[in-house]
């Protein structure tokens, strides 16, 4: 698929943190192959791009019992152990690789912001300066592709994923003294196969704070930005964990096994809590026949995040492999009542029941969704179509006005209101 050009940014008052969504299984059934994680992103409602996301959402529900106690081939793995992997590493290989300066800016970046923005103006107007320099100039055309690249590379070749124009922006952005940070977006779960595994496609974003203003957010994927999804302001260090993440799973995918590992480990050193990067190395132990080393970085996983969707698959299809099949039903229990509890994925299920004209099943999915997600326009309109179909039209204009008045824009609420009109009215 072609790379689509980027056209304008989005650019949205940003709301307060809020807690995390749940990631959710593959569309399909649990992934008999395994799994990573990583971090760009397509549109949700479309069919799947050659986008990298950014890597597992981090969420904070514990479901179904606790993590099961290694086996003991598994328990004898220290953390060092995985770390220095040696089952992968060989004689004579490189142990640790360089920092890499994702926000560095070269002469030609600052010759581009002296001419384009003005320092000595308010945080807001330079904020609008650097966007239209970026979007609207002329000069400067952006192109997504599923490549992971520093602030410098993005600029220079006008190309890449979320995560590469992220990291350009938030650089050139605190150049010129914009308060800039990178957020986490919890979206709906996208899987894409790649290299014989299932990938897991996350989102990331910028925040700017300018003070009296308020906060906006700036996302470069404005065809499906959404406000309605739930977002988190992350460190730098968190950051570059995804950056590394992102780069370990491409060496990964290319069969790069020690690029890959050094990779996965960079990240692990500069955010040990996050969750993909041990997942990935349990996978790159996995493809390399070292189950008992995969099964500890996968539990690694599940220290970090016990909502790690990815590493309870892996574990679950690992188990199974090795004829454990009470721990592998134990993990796949987990995935489906996790999997169950995600918005997004009843959604799903509610689409495909109305699809079937099994109306009932719908509403009882499209119930919880909007139980738990109460700013998300979509839900509400299926609901009222849902009920449309039953023939109760009063409960379907009670869904559908829901579904006009929490639409973020005029352009959707008139969509929705038009629909309203056309549907409900006396037919002739």
């Amino acid at each position: 698929m072609p790379a689509r050009p980027i056209t304008r940014p989005a650019l949205e008052p940003g709301p307060e943190g809020k807690t995390v969504l749940m990631s959710a299984q593959s569309p399909a059934d649990l992934p008999r192959t395994v799994a990573a994680a990583r971090s760009a992103r397509p549109d949700w409602r479309a069919a799947p791009m050659n986008l990298m996301g950014i890597v597992l959402v981090a969420t904070t529900l514990v479901v179904g019992c606790a993590t099961a106690p290694p086996t003991p081939a598994a328990q004898a793995i220290t953390r060092d152990m995985l770390l220095e992997a040696r089952p992968l590493m060989g004689e004579g290989a490189a142990t640790s690789l360089p920092d890499t300066d994702v926000l560095a800016l070269d002469p030609q970046m600052h010759l581009f912001l002296d001419r384009f923005v003005d320092a000595s103006q308010s945080d807001y107007t330079k904020l609008r300066q650097l966007l239209y320099a970026i979007m609207d100039e002329g000069s400067f055309g952006l192109e997504y592709d599923n490549q992971t690249r520093t602030a410098a590379e993005t600029f220079h070749l006008q190309r890449g994923n979320c995560l590469s124009f992220t990291n350009m922006f938030v650089a050139m952005a605190r150049q010129v003294g914009i308060d800039a940070r990178y957020q986490e977006v919890d979206i709906p779960p996208d899987w894409t196969v790649q290299g014989g595994a299932f990938v897991l496609n996350r989102h990331v974003n910028v925040l700017v704070e300018l003070g009296y203003p308020g906060k906006r957010v700036v996302d470069f994927n404005i065809d499906d930005f959404r406000s309605s999804y739930d977002r988190r302001v992350v460190r730098d260090r968190r950051a570059m964990a995804h950056y590394y993440n992102n780069m370990g799973v491409d060496r990964m995918l290319a069969g790069e096994t020690v690029e890959a590992l050094l990779y996965f480990r960079k990240a692990i050193e500069n955010d040990h809590r996050f969750s993909p990067p041990w997942g990935n190395l349990g996978t790159l132990y996995r493809r390399n026949g070292r189950l008992a080393y995969a099964e500890r970085a996968y539990l690694k996983a599940l220290d970090a995040n016990s909502g790690d969707i990815v590493a309870m698959s892996n574990l679950a299809n690992l188990y199974g492999q090795q004829g454990e099949a009470e721990r592998a039903a134990g993990y796949r229990l987990r995935v489906d009542a996790h999997r169950m509890s995600n918005p997004y994925y009843r959604y799903r299920l509610a689409r495909e029941a109305f699809i079937a004209e099994d109306y009932d099943t719908s509403i009882g999915h499209l119930k919880y969704s909007v139980r738990k997600k109460k700013n998300e326009d979509t839900f509400y309109f299926l609901m009222g179509m849902s009920y449309l179909k039953k023939g109760d039209e009063s409960a379907a204009r009670q869904w559908l006005e829901k579904a006009e008045q929490v639409a973020e824009d005029e352009d959707l609420q008139r969509n929705y209101h038009s629909k309203l009109e056309m549907l409900l009215s006396p037919q002739e």
